[in-house]
């Protein structure tokens, strides 16, 4: 039977609600690493997915084979002081570098949990963030953001809400960083397509000065360090992991990709995965009492 309890936990969180729904379809409160609360989806076909409130990160989704389909960082930090490197990271209010820290403080912040529920059979969790004077040190206005997620037995699906609650009008830019498993140890082994004729600002060799153009390529590989910006991308691409998972990547409205591997700037690692991001690059400018709303669906065959 559905029921929800009060608790409260960690750094620049007003409270956390805790639902569970049936013994097969869950939504439970546990801890995870430095004991940082964490969420657990769990359908009853066998798929999970983890977020970290710190962050609102989703850190693993497995489909029901077991198989992790993202990655984590071996250098992450689960302490509730720096953000969580690896799984789907939010970048919020800013993208990238900037006048404040860089991707935002999104990343860096307990979220709330506002609500959990069925969907059609599927486990779901809606998580809160507001502005407090941590982020309004940073960036002063008065704001709600609200994320979904949405476990299926071959997809996990979020939305993204952002909400002006503030009196006067603001501007944004915003990105899911998603880290994905992937093998890019050979030049036939993680790939993307769907992204031939997009304008391109790569931001190797100088991220400062990004080279613009034009993607002519029907699939993307990751042959060295990747940092690139697909402006105008497709709503469905594609990624062939490397390991045998080809990931459709749907979205609406976000309205441009990101592809990003370090390559040897990250030798222990790059190895092992690569970033395929749903991104809004140009700012949003929202009025009071305004909304803007973008979805996520990853799924496998």
């Amino acid at each position: 039977m559905p029921f929800a309890s009060k608790v409260s936990v960690g750094i620049r969180s007003s409270g956390l609600a805790f639902a569970s729904l049936t013994s097969e379809t869950t939504v439970k409160l546990s801890d995870g690493l430095g004991n940082l609360p964490k969420v657990v989806l769990k359908s009853s076909d066998g798929s999970e997915a983890e977020i970290y409130l710190f962050g609102a990160c989703v850190t693993s989704w497995k489909a029901s084979s077991g198989k992790d389909l993202l990655f984590v960082r071996p250098d992450a930090v689960f302490n509730g002081h720096k953000p969580i490197s690896g799984g789907i990271p939010h970048c919020f209010p800013q993208f990238g570098p900037g006048k404040i820290q860089q991707h935002g403080f999104a990343r860096n912040v307990n979220w709330a949990i506002a609500n959990s529920e069925n969907v059609d059979g599927n486990p779901a969790v809606t998580l809160e963030m507001k502005d407090s004077p941590y982020s309004r040190a940073m960036w002063d206005f008065s704001f709600q953001a609200l994320y979904k997620v949405i476990l299926n037995s071959k997809s996990l699906s979020t939305v993204l809400t952002i909400t002006n609650t503030d009196k006067v009008p603001f501007s944004f830019s915003t990105a899911l960083h998603t880290y994905f498993s992937a093998s890019v140890t050979c030049a036939t082994c993680a790939s993307v397509s769907g992204l031939k004729g997009c304008k391109t600002l790569n931001k190797d060799p100088d991220p400062t000065n990004p080279l613009e153009g034009i993607e002519d390529r029907d699939v993307v590989t990751f042959p060295g360090f990747v940092d690139c910006v697909y402006l105008g991308a497709p709503s469905e691409i594609q990624l062939d992991n490397g390991l045998g998972d080809i990931i459709s990547i749907k979205n609406t409205n976000w309205t441009d990709a990101v592809l990003w591997n370090p390559h040897l700037t990250m030798e222990a690692c790059y190895k092992d995965f690569v970033c395929v991001e749903n991104a809004q690059i140009g700012e949003v400018r929202l009025d009071p009492e305004q909304s803007w709303t973008a979805e996520q669906h990853l799924s496998i065959a």
